[in-house]
């Protein structure tokens, strides 16, 4: 079909599509002033409410091309043959080619933010509504979005993290340990409390994680913290390697380019990568879960709340970079949000697809979102999901965790006595520091996955999976809102 023709048919499409709302001159004036914030926040709650994430596939036109009015006009496109024809060819080129066209007819002039090079989508500027309708109507569409809509913008207490002060995930304290949150293990480091509820220590005897390569979407890592740095092989800990990248550009402003590096500006990440690998060693710090694997950290956010253009745009490049890294076998992200966003989720798809083993918080909140469950993209098949429980006898979620039937493991990482979460390294050096939530389980389990996979080298992804669920309290059952439940490290690596 030549573009002429395709956007003739677009036309006829939208125009068609658009009689409802054209008939009446009133009407039409109605429908060209967009909503405001507010108003498109309190739709977008109203599905919130009834506890599940929110799709702008399932918006209105009006609704959809509002939110693109007051995010900056920016759109994100994601286009191919079927929902699966996520990386660009010869054949979806073309596909590409027409929909430019399509946009180009009814804005009268193109403007392409971002193309991605891997990935079949694009980010592009488009200010009418009448675009919007006509690419929606258009088959290789698989998803068009606001790029830059920012709903935490207008809403305040969504996210908050035990031992965290932010609501935005974020925060620098440092905190003493209370001795009977952890043990003194050789050479003289600190076992945190939950690592026993696990049977970690146990699981030491057979591995430690060496060998395998865990990857770590977040804020990045300290620079501060030399334990994530130039003393990451130290005592126990050797033989291994941390790298660090960045993905997230620090501007407001979406054609901006340039990242602003590798450093966590958080403390978010660095709580996380100390959770799943922080050296074994004798300071009297807290030590990792796989205190022997290789880590590969991203600055891909600046908070946990992947609510901008920028942390979108970095959290999929992040994931596509893992993908392609042959050393990666395990990816773990702390990080979501109450929406779907298309291309986080084509990269996440793109690392599964290369075999990445996978987990993602299923989410941590104030009483604001706690009730929407699984929150993304832990909400996909392609992840793991994980939350954070009680160290009680009977299984109760953290204050602030989500759970549902999507959940797959659960931490113990709250305790019902004092109410410590787990211990980890500071975001400074030679101190101390607790994290709570999903997010702490997400890191620690991830961190579980490398102990079995150091174990079993040459296991696949599904077999180390299967090992644990199998090392898991609720199976061979599944728990409506805990999954497979707490895990048995030792268990697993036997």
């Amino acid at each position: 079909m030549s573009r002429k023709v395709l956007a003739m048919t677009a036309i006829a499409v939208f125009a068609a599509g658009c009689a409802d709302y054209e008939t009446a001159r009133s009407e039409e004036q109605l429908i060209r002033e967009p909503l405001t914030p507010q108003q498109i926040n309190k739709r977008i709650n109203t599905t919130l409410q009834k506890s599940i994430l929110y799709n702008w596939k399932d918006a209105s036109t009006y609704l959809l091309w509002s939110a693109v009015v007051q995010g900056n006009n920016v759109v994100a496109i994601g286009y191919g043959n079927d929902a699966a024809d996520i990386e660009r060819n010869v054949a979806n080129a073309k596909i590409k080619s027409d929909i430019l066209n399509v946009i180009e007819q009814f804005e009268g002039k193109l403007t392409v933010i971002s193309d991605d090079p891997i990935l079949t989508t694009m980010d592009v500027e488009i200010r009418k509504q009448e675009t919007i309708a006509a690419l929606r109507k258009l088959r290789f569409i698989r998803y068009i979005e606001p790029a830059d809509y920012r709903y935490t913008d207008y809403e305040t207490n969504l996210v908050t993290y035990s031992g965290v002060s932010s609501g935005s995930g974020c925060g620098y304290e440092s905190v003493s340990l209370l001795s009977q949150d952890f043990t003194t293990i050789q050479p003289n480091a600190r076992a945190g409390w939950t690592l026993y509820h696990h049977n970690i220590p146990t699981a030491w005897n057979l591995s430690t994680g060496a060998g395998v390569t865990i990857g770590i979407v977040d804020t990045g890592t300290s620079p501060q913290q030399s334990l994530l740095g130039n003393a990451f092989n130290d005592g126990f800990s050797q033989g291994r390697t941390i790298q660090k990248f960045g993905t997230f550009v620090d501007s407001a402003w979406p054609w901006s380019t340039g990242t602003d590096g590798v450093n966590d500006l958080c403390g978010h990440g660095t709580s996380m990568a100390a959770a799943a690998a922080a050296p074994r060693n004798d300071n009297g710090m807290p030590v990792g879960v796989a205190y022997n694997s290789n880590l590969i950290t991203y600055r891909a956010a600046a908070n946990v709340v992947l609510d901008s253009y920028h942390e979108q745009n970095g959290v999929k490049n992040a994931f596509t970079a893992l993908g392609n890294n042959n050393s990666v076998r395990i990816i773990s992200m702390s990080m979501g949000h109450v929406f779907s966003v298309g291309k986080i989720s084509d990269g996440v798809k793109y690392a599964f697809n290369r075999g990445k083993l996978i987990f993602c918080a299923g989410g941590t909140s104030t009483s604001f979102t706690n009730f929407v469950g699984v929150i993304f993209p832990a909400s996909m098949p392609e992840a793991i999901a994980v939350t954070g429980v009680k160290d009680g006898a009977s299984y109760q979620k953290c204050d602030v965790c989500h759970s549902g039937s999507k959940i797959e493991f659960t931490v113990a990482m709250q305790r019902n006595a004092n109410g410590s979460t787990a211990p980890v390294l500071s975001y400074y050096d030679n101190q101390t520091d607790y994290v709570g939530g999903s997010s702490v389980a997400t890191a620690t389990t991830a961190g579980i996955a490398a102990l079995v996979w150091a174990r079993y080298p040459t296991w696949t992804r599904q077999q180390v999976l299967d090992r644990m669920r199998q090392a898991s309290h609720f199976f061979p059952n599944k728990n409506g809102q805990f999954g497979y439940g707490n895990i048995n490290a030792a268990q697993a690596v036997q």
